[in-house]
């Protein structure tokens, strides 16, 4: 066992001092915080007054583009040629026009512009060209406009997930999902990432021959399983860290974006909506186990990678170049590439026995199980999963123990599933 530590923390602290793997670190969490916490930062303290130019021929559209702190709206009766001859010279960013029209069938409606618009300025501008019309339809069939207003419902419905205890706390599956989705993406790329640092560690050891060196003090399976736990400290190693880091930089946002900011923000830009949405998101997420989205989260990248770094490794002793990897790796991986393309599929349903079978199959748990831990799951369901897990990782340390003993020192052999099968077979 000393043999296997002294490997391990060789695996450790060489890719730890890596220039590269210090960067990743500390450089990820700023990224994320960045993404994360620019977008709310310009929306709340960026004013970017828009002026619009209206032109109605029809006469029907009244003063159906009203202005705020956002947008400005100006209607003129100028003609449409000299109108947009202005436009190019004035300070306008675009040129509503609307034509006369027959309500049965709307054409015509045009926004010239120097440049192209946003689409959220599109969309606003055709909601409200789209809803007058609606309006002078229902009129023309004789009904008032307060009554058809009257008629307008609009829903908020809330979700509380209630316990055995009889606590009630509010839900929200959008941020279940977001939450999930990140964990799952996150899982997926870490075991791809390292798994595959693993195979290249075991290909350069192979082609270089010191692994023949290594080998006459070590067996076969105590370097193997040294490389791949060495690998998987280093990713928790990155993991803890950015946990830390991303903790302090939350801190550090939370200065900026404290309640008085937001409402702040809310009243200068007129934001109460967005307001209120993030609001409802950071309540709905105190109803949602943090504590064991993270441990969960843990688990799953440590056991999905020790699962798949086996078999990694054993790819690796197979191959003594890259290229020579890629033919093992579509089989190897098609799991966890089904697994991402199931998300949809789980999202539809989290409770559903596609749901259940693909969280406690070992080749797909970490993945699953991930989406649907935060829209909760049955504790004997976890635990399930968790074992499966733990047998699946032994199951395929068998197996890539039997194959990475005998082909680490094998060289010139063009390999193939049926070799592998072979290695597999032959007795100590």
């Amino acid at each position: 066992m000393n043999k296997v530590s002294l490997i391990i923390f060789r695996e450790y602290l060489t890719r730890v001092k890596k220039k590269s793997f210090i960067i990743a670190t500390f450089l990820g969490p700023i990224l994320m915080g960045a993404v994360m916490f620019l977008p709310t930062y310009f929306a709340l303290n960026t004013q970017n007054n828009q002026f619009f130019q209206v032109i109605d021929e029809s006469g029907l559209m009244g003063a159906i583009f009203v202005s705020d702190n956002e947008v400005n709206y100006e209607y003129i009766s100028t003609n449409l040629d000299l109108a947009k001859s202005d436009l190019l010279e004035n300070d306008v960013d675009g040129l509503i026009y609307i034509p006369e029209f027959e309500l049965n069938e709307p054409k015509g409606f045009t926004l010239y512009g120097a440049s192209n618009q946003s689409i959220s300025t599109l969309s606003s501008i055709e909601n409200t060209l789209e809803l007058h019309i609606e309006f002078l339809r229902l009129s023309a069939s004789g009904l008032d406009k307060e009554v058809i207003e009257s008629f307008e419902a609009h829903i908020d419905l809330n979700t509380i997930n209630l316990s055995n205890s009889g606590r009630e706390q509010e839900s929200s599956s959008a941020v279940a999902t977001i939450i999930g989705y990140i964990a799952s993406f996150m899982i997926y790329m870490f075991v791809f990432i390292y798994g595959a640092m693993c195979m290249r560690g075991v290909i350069e050891e192979k082609s270089s021959r010191i692994v023949e060196i290594v080998l006459s003090s070590v067996k076969p399976f105590e370097l193997m399983m040294g490389k791949v736990i060495g690998i998987a400290m280093v990713g928790l190693t990155q993991f803890v860290l950015w946990i830390l880091l991303t903790g302090g930089i939350s801190m550090l946002i939370s200065v900026f974006m404290s309640p008085e900011a937001l409402e702040m923000g809310a009243a200068n830009s007129e934001m109460s909506s967005e307001v209120d949405m993030m609001a409802t998101a950071l309540s709905a997420l105190r109803g949602i186990n943090m504590t064991l989205v993270l441990s969960a989260f843990l688990f799953y990248f440590i056991g999905g990678y020790l699962l798949y770094g086996a078999l990694f490794a054993a790819i690796g002793s197979a191959s003594e170049s890259d290229a020579d990897a890629q033919q093992f790796m579509l089989p190897v991986t098609a799991p966890l590439i089904i697994s991402i393309v199931s998300l949809s599929l789980v999202l539809q349903d989290p409770h559903g026995n596609v749901s259940f079978w693909m969280s406690i199959i070992p080749f797909t748990s970490p993945i699953i199980m991930m989406m649907r831990i935060p829209f909760g799951v049955a504790p004997w369901e976890l635990i399930l999963s968790m074992l499966m897990l733990i047998l699946g990782f032994l199951f395929t340390l068998w197996i890539a123990g039997r194959i990475y003993r005998v082909g680490i020192l094998m060289h010139g052999t063009k390999v193939n599933w049926k070799i592998l099968a072979k290695w597999f077979m032959t007795r100590d």
